[in-house]
């Protein structure tokens, strides 16, 4: 049955950003066709272009004890300058920004009618299968699907006069910034290009070959010098398979490499039931009136295709800034894995809409850096633990510095990881993984701070990417970020050692002792820097993309801000931040809103939820219904993720042992239904539907336990809930009061 939120569209093909998107997790294809030739570019991902030899983070421990002390003075661009000249003294390689290994694509498949016809072609992507269709306007229709179990991308060519012209796989239509050598083979059943990479540095990706299957029905194929000629063919099927030759086991081949069927229907049909399951694990309808210029009904429908851009950019490893795609080789801050937002935003929803075992890939990202992320702590601070880069890619070393954007200085990085480990527990309460895998993370991503805090606190500190009011760089003291995970990660690490029967938690309450405490501001808004030490001034500046400061609310709030005073104050950074949002001069990082929506959210702020989501929805989608970094322009997934995790955070707010139903639900949202969602302490809402002022709710749990159900009037119900039967509950709102109701069946 076609998905309800189907993409249809005419809009014209400039570039590889105007694709339509299909993707199976380790591989995928951007679908962008003219009227003169249809067109993928097929991508891996683990296609990353080894530009330039990894170097080791530069030993900054040895002069610690002078960035201190300048930043004790407030002498802020003074210690980050000093930090990239000693940088670039240590290896020449740091004299300009070191930039991670592009995500690239693989190659381009193209087939030209020899008689186009004029006008653009009619695209369609069904999310609920990942199928893209394309008819030209000669008549010539193709479908193009990359499958999860198969790891292939498989095409389909049909035309109603037979297919006459020209299939051609190239690589990208691009110089590329490094050497390359192609060689290809052609011939009536085969297109073959490998492409290696002569003089890389050892342990760099050493090349990879895309192999495309041909089966032709009727008519003549033959080669010629770029491509096959196709004459009169009535049905061409072409089965493309890329493998990418380097470390890490990149050219391991997927699970069911050798036994892929050979035609398009077989594939298609062995995709469709794993990708529909991982999209029918959550479903969503929205009613009511406009608002914020856009409609509840398209909201859900970019629920909807916001997970599918990362269901389908989930392989062995996470979505990068571009998911599992590229059609360049010179990408947007060379793609790969920004921890500083953009990842952490991408798979904000995978726990909250029913997909935790896609979390799995960012687990295994870290866990295979480990020792780089050791190095880094060592080398930069000399602390033990693991310090997590605000980019990498294809290795885990801290390699960004600079005076302006003093990347080194953010320290957050592996504690903020510390609560997707812990979150992956609470949502699905394997005790064999926060054994097995949280606990040894957790554990030194604190034992850094152990090493790292002062008795002034956190020094340096970093609110990514801003810069205080009054300061004159982005070095700082005491970001509220860094407050704020490190407590969290405390906290976390405590509930560990208690729930695994172990006696370390004492060692944590010690360390989430020294940590200092939030701050607000004379103002009454909760400050982003909690508190200089000495005369380095830091006051709030409200006009950036960033929120970091709002991270206390973007998981579980801290109840050390529980305090009524204390949420007020941070109601009013999200609208002072908001407030900004509203300018003309708030363009990019579309994932901040992101963050101020998930805030807004956890703190009832119904309202201000809902006008993040407006701005998300009117201003970072491609006609393609792809999400973008910039307005309208820029591909990039995060809030592909971050949009349905504002949604979801929305309609149902979850901690240890409480849910909390439609905290934020906006006036606007007159009815609706959702099935799916997931709360910590391992909670399932089979369905949660609203009409008129009712609500009707099925729970259930990964295990039995008692929850607590809060209402948004502050009532709460104390349910059993277990995994074998679903718990009803039936709810009347009057205009100020919501009450328990059995009497009437809803809806």
């Amino acid at each position: 049955m076609p998905h309800a939120h189907c993409v249809r569209t005419r809009h014209p093909v400039t570039s590889w950003e105007d694709a339509l998107v299909t993707g199976g997790g380790r591989v995928g294809a951007l679908v962008h066709s003219t009227a003169a030739r249809v067109a993928l570019t097929l991508c891996h991902e683990r296609l990353f272009l080894p530009v330039s030899e990894v170097l080791p983070a530069p030993e900054t421990a040895r002069i610690l004890p002078e960035l201190r002390d300048l930043l004790r003075r407030g002498r802020s661009r003074d210690a980050a300058e000093r930090i990239a000249r000693f940088a670039a003294d240590e290896h020449p390689g740091y004299a300009r920004t070191r930039w991670i290994d592009p995500l690239v694509g693989a190659a381009v498949l193209t087939f030209a009618p020899l008689r186009p016809g004029a006008g653009p072609p009619l695209r369609a992507c069904d999310p609920g299968t990942g199928l893209v269709s394309e008819t030209l306007p000669d008549g010539t229709a193709h479908r193009a699907v990359a499958s999860r179990p198969d790891d292939v991308v498989a095409v389909e060519l049909v035309s109603p006069s037979g297919l006459d012209g020209t299939l051609r796989l190239t690589p990208l239509e691009e110089t590329p910034p490094i050497p390359v050598a192609v060689d290809t083979d052609i011939a009536p059943g085969r297109l073959r290009m490998r492409v290696t990479f002569p003089g890389r540095p050892p342990g760099a990706l050493r090349g990879y070959t895309v192999e495309c299957a041909l089966t032709a029905s009727g008519g003549t194929v033959r080669p010629v010098a770029d491509g096959l000629a196709l004459r009169g063919v009535e049905r061409l099927e072409i089965v493309a398979r890329i493998t990418v030759d380097g470390p890490g086991g990149a050219g391991t081949p997927g699970p069911s490499a050798g036994t892929a069927p050979r035609g398009f229907a077989e594939i298609l049909e062995r995709h469709r039931p794993v990708h529909g399951d991982l999209m029918d694990r959550f479903r969503i309808d929205l009613a009511g009136p406009p608002a914020q210029g856009t409609t509840p009904a398209h909201l859900a429908r970019l629920v909807d295709v916001g997970r599918y851009v990362i269901v389908s950019s989930c392989g062995d490893l996470p979505p990068t800034l571009q998911g599992v795609w590229s059609g360049t080789y010179d990408p947007p801050w060379r793609s790969g894995y920004t921890f500083d937002g953009n990842l952490f935003s991408a798979v904000a929803a995978l726990h909250t809409t029913g997909t935790p075992e896609l979390m799995t890939p960012v687990f295994d990202l870290l866990e295979g850096m480990r020792d780089d992320l050791r190095e880094n702590a060592r080398r930069l601070y000399g602390c033990r633990g693991t310090l997590v880069p605000a980019h990498a890619s294809t290795s885990g070393r801290q390699q960004h510095f600079g005076p302006e954007w003093c990347l080194t200085c953010w320290t957050a990085g592996a504690a903020w990881a510390g609560r997707l480990y812990w979150d992956h527990y609470a949502h699905t309460r394997d005790r064999d993984f926060l054994r097995r895998r949280a606990l040894p993370f957790l554990t030194e991503a604190a034992e850094f701070h152990e090493d790292f805090l002062t008795e002034e606190g956190f020094l340096p500190s970093y609110s990514p990417e801003n810069t205080p009011a009054d300061g004159d760089g982005q070095a700082a003291v005491n970001a509220t970020m860094d407050i704020a995970v490190v407590r969290d990660l405390c906290r976390n690490l405590m509930r560990t050692h208690r729930l695994l029967g172990l006696s370390g938690g004492r060692r944590w309450a010690a360390l989430a002792a020294r940590v200092p405490g939030y701050r607000i501001t004379p103002q009454g808004v909760l400050a982003e820097w909690a508190g200089p030490a000495g005369p380095l001034a830091q006051t709030e500046r409200h006009g950036h993309r960033h929120a970091s400061h709002l991270y206390p609310f973007w998981y579980e709030p801290d109840p050390a801000l529980a305090p009524l005073r204390a949420r007020e104050a941070a109601r009013r950074a999200v609208r002072a931040r908001l407030d900004w949002w509203r300018g003309e001069d708030s363009d990019e990082m579309a994932f901040g809103l992101v963050q101020l929506g998930l805030a807004a959210a956890r703190l009832g702020m119904a309202s201000e939820a809902h006008t993040a989501l407006g701005m998300l929805a009117t201003r970072y989608w491609r006609p393609t219904l792809t999400p973008t970094h910039n307005r309208g322009e820029l591909f990039n997934v995060d809030i592909g993720g971050g949009l349905p995790a504002v949604v979801a955070a929305m309609l149902l707010g979850s901690t240890e042992g409480r849910i909390d139903l439609l905290p934020a639900l906006p006036d606007t949202w007159t009815e609706g239904r959702v099935e799916g969602l997931r709360g910590r302490g391992g909670v399932l809402v089979d369905s949660l539907e609203w009409e008129r002022g009712r609500a009707h709710v099925r729970l259930r749990s990964v295990e039995p336990r008692t929850v607590l159900v809060a209402l948004p009037d502050g009532t709460r119900i104390r349910v059993e809930c277990d995994p074998r039967q679903a718990i009803s509950l039936r709810f009347h709102r009057f205009p100020h009061t919501w009450s328990r109701s059995a009497s009437k069946k809803f809806p």
